[in-house]
């Protein structure tokens, strides 16, 4: 029934209006003039109580109208001006706007208005109505209220006053509209024009739009940096004509118009240009043309700095066969001076050495003081081999801190011994550089031919088995291949034959180190650490086997051990009341490569029963900087079972912090060679307050690892390290003997 209303109020005749830019007819109270003035103290007949002989008019009107607000989508009313905005009257779209039927809001049978109004925008409706009263005009608000399904809704209120012959207001009537889409939609619009400024303000890429005639109509603040500009308004107001003032030759710009005007678009197009200072730089655009109405309207489109892949390819194109960096030979041109070293000693009879260089420390130089030094410092030590041989001989730089050196007409080995032994004491000499003064030295394998090998791959490859034998030598020494080195391949071969096995018999160990909060010294966790007892040989480490099974693919099955039995571990502690405690677990990078790791952590932790959270894994600083997209949603997914991570070996690596702030990281650990220098190596020990201050600056707990003494805690206390780990705490140690550390005191 439309007649939901009090029975002795007035209503007034309506007259319909057009909202809020819809067509949809609402009810709004006649006013003539501007304000409705009229006696309530005789009361108007109701509209539904038909006058004599009017009936028939009367009920017919109340059909029509019944329909009419039937129809409307929103929420007809009248209402006192009370606190409550106590309703008189509602129509049926009160359903469809609140969720409750009219009956509910009548006389605030069920609740008031008030109530339905969100609490946090009630006051601002009523000023806003209040407001308008005051000025005797209509009211348009919007606001939000609590539909009866529990949700949130927008409505859109539009209404006026109804005054008494003295000028106090009585009633309001009007009309609510649900418009949660449209409030939706504008806040998605606004979200979307927000990114949209956002990528466009902070994109890498220039962006810019042009018009046909040539200048720019918008441009990006990284175009602005591209052509040297300091913001982008000063780009727009100083290039006025394109062609003349940004182009080096305007025949490109000629070009570009010509491509982009029969096709439409433009993709990779490569010019140079000028920046504001007069400097040259080369750039890719890729550009379309925007129509309206079959004209071009303005061109939009991108613009990449490429001056220094420019001057590489030139570089590479000029200079094939040698190091841009040293100006040494490379790879290529080295196999090559080989091939032709082999053909002469063979036709004379003679030898010749391949000697395989690696400078030690290398990298802890090149990460503790930028690349800029490691350059520097590998651009001396080429000139210091350079001087270490004959002018026919080679020098040659496969990459990185790697050096080939190629000696001719060699004898006996005995001179090419003294050969080495001369390029170790001229390579150890101090280098100087604007960070202090360094001693770097180098390990050297050597190789004969025809004595190691006769064609260019195997005198390399042993002569680079012959330099690793020089580091686990204590590095700074020189060794040749010989048939010991031949029988530790053997050897090789023969613990890769029974690590395949050794899973099966049950030869492997974890033990537990533990790790304490600094502050406290109360323990934190532990990390597990894999050991293999190998009857005949004793107890391996795995620095030896690690690696053969990481190239032979056996780590995935010994990883899915060390996780099950750390986890089944730390579970069964708990189970027998000991104190909870992280175990951490290292994963190396050839399982996080794997595709079924967040699979088997999960699978683990539901057959174990552990909660997630007494779980870390460890990854290597290394690791961050390969495959960094697949690491982030790698590490995203296992943060999401609940489980924690830390990067171990932090310092040692090249991480990128634009990928570590995107990393859900806990902890760093603090490689111990670091802790262990820092207290004679002021440079180990910055290294160590800089990464203490990066990881607290990241929301990161730190732990230093490979601590011995308590002048390394005192230094790691001043600096705030969080957790500590090393043997001064504990050797790693049995599962039955940690769990003694778990123990509460008695």
């Amino acid at each position: 029934m439309i007649a939901r209303r009090a029975r002795t109020q007035p209503l007034l005749i309506f007259e319909s209006a057009q909202v809020a830019d819809k067509n949809v007819k609402t009810a709004i109270p006649q006013r003539q003039p501007a304000v409705e003035q009229f006696d309530t103290s005789t009361p108007a007949p109701s509209r539904y109580e038909p006058i004599a002989g009017e009936a028939s008019a009367t009920a017919d009107t109340a059909r029509v109208l019944e329909t009419l607000l039937g129809n409307l989508e929103g929420m007809v009313y009248r209402c006192r001006n009370d606190a409550h905005w106590t309703m008189e009257f509602v129509s049926d779209g009160c359903a469809r706007v609140t969720g409750y039927s009219p009956e509910d809001l009548l006389l605030n049978d069920r609740l008031s208005y008030e109530e339905l109004t969100h609490p946090e925008d009630r006051a601002r409706v009523r000023h806003v109505i209040d407001e308008a009263l005051v000025a005797q005009r209509r009211f348009e608000v919007e606001y939000r209220i609590q539909h009866a399904e529990g949700g949130v809704r927008w409505v859109w209120e539009r209404g006026i006053g109804l005054y008494d012959s003295a000028g106090n207001v009585t009633w309001l009537e009007g009309i609510i509209e649900d418009v949660t889409e449209r409030k939706e939609a504008d806040l998605a619009l606004r979200e979307a024009e927000r990114r949209y400024h956002s990528l466009f303000d902070n994109a890498i890429e220039g962006i810019f739009r042009t018009s046909p005639d040539g200048h720019y109509l918008d441009a990006n603040p990284a175009l602005a940096r591209i052509y040297g500009f300091d913001s982008p308004h000063d780009l727009i107001s100083s290039l006025r004509d394109i062609r003349r003032q940004l182009y080096v030759d305007p025949a490109r710009r000629e070009e570009f118009m010509r491509i982009i005007k029969a096709r439409g678009s433009i993709s990779g197009f490569e010019s140079q240009v000028y920046r504001k200072n007069g400097d040259t730089i080369w750039i890719s655009e890729n550009a379309r043309a925007v129509f309206e109405d079959g004209h071009v309207l303005n061109y939009e489109g991108t613009v990449e700095d490429i001056t220094e892949r420019r001057l590489y390819q030139a570089r590479i194109e000029q200079q094939a066969n040698y190091d841009t960096l040293t100006g040494l030979a490379n790879r290529s041109l080295l196999n090559d001076r080989i091939q032709q070293a082999i053909f002469t000693a063979a036709s004379y009879g003679t030898r010749l050495a391949v000697v395989f260089v690696d400078l030690d420390r290398f990298k802890f130089i090149n990460d503790s003081l930028g690349h800029h030094v490691g350059d520097e410092l590998l651009k001396t030590m080429a000139d210091r081999f350079r001087s270490s041989v004959r002018e026919h001989d080679t020098v040659a730089r496969l990459g990185g801190d790697e050096f080939v050196l190629l000696i001719n007409g060699q004898g006996e080995p005995d001179s090419v011994g003294t050969t080495m032994e001369r390029m170790l004491e001229l390579i150890s000499r101090p280098w100087r550089s604007a960070h202090g003064e360094f001693e770097v030295t180098c390990s050297i394998g050597v190789s004969l031919y025809p004595d190691d090998g006769s064609d260019a791959d195997t005198l390399l490859k042993h002569a680079d088995s012959a330099m690793y034998r020089a580091k686990e030598h204590g590095r700074n020494n020189f060794q040749f291949f010989t048939d010991d080195l031949n029988r530790l391949m053997k050897e090789r071969l023969e613990l890769e034959s029974n690590l395949r096995r050794a899973l099966d018999r049950g030869q492997f160990e974890l033990l537990y180190q533990p790790r304490v909060d600094l502050k406290t010294r109360e323990l934190t966790g532990c990390e597990a650490l894999i050991r293999w007892q190998l009857p005949g040989r004793g107890e391996i480490g795995p620095a030896r086997f690690i690696p053969i099974a990481e190239e032979t693919g056996l780590i995935g099955p010994i990883g899915r051990w060390v996780l099950q039995t750390a986890c089944a571990q730390n579970k069964a502690w708990q189970d027998a009341g000991m104190k909870p405690c992280v175990v951490a677990v290292n994963v190396s990078p050839r399982q996080f490569r794997r595709d079924d790791l967040v699979q088997t952590i999960t699978e683990v932790l539901e057959q174990t029963r552990l909660d997630p959270r007494w779980l870390e894994i460890e990854i290597t600083e290394n690791m961050v900087m390969h495959d960094g997209e697949q690491m982030v949603e790698m590490l995203r997914a296992i943060k999401r079972l609940g489980v924690q991570i830390a990067v171990d070996d932090f310092g040692t690596g090249y991480s990128s912090l634009s990928y570590l702030r995107r990393f859900p990281v806990d902890r760093l650990k603090v490689d111990r060679s670091f802790v262990q220098d820092m207290a004679k190596d002021a440079d180990s020990a910055a290294i160590v307050r800089t990464i203490i201050a990066l990881g607290h600056n990241l929301g990161l707990k730190v732990v230093a690892e490979g601590v011995e003494s308590e002048d390394q805690i005192a230094f790691l206390a001043d600096n705030a390290c969080d957790e500590l780990q090393g043997y001064y705490f504990s050797k790693p140690i049995s599962a039955w003997r940690f769990r003694k550390l778990l123990q509460p005191p008695r």
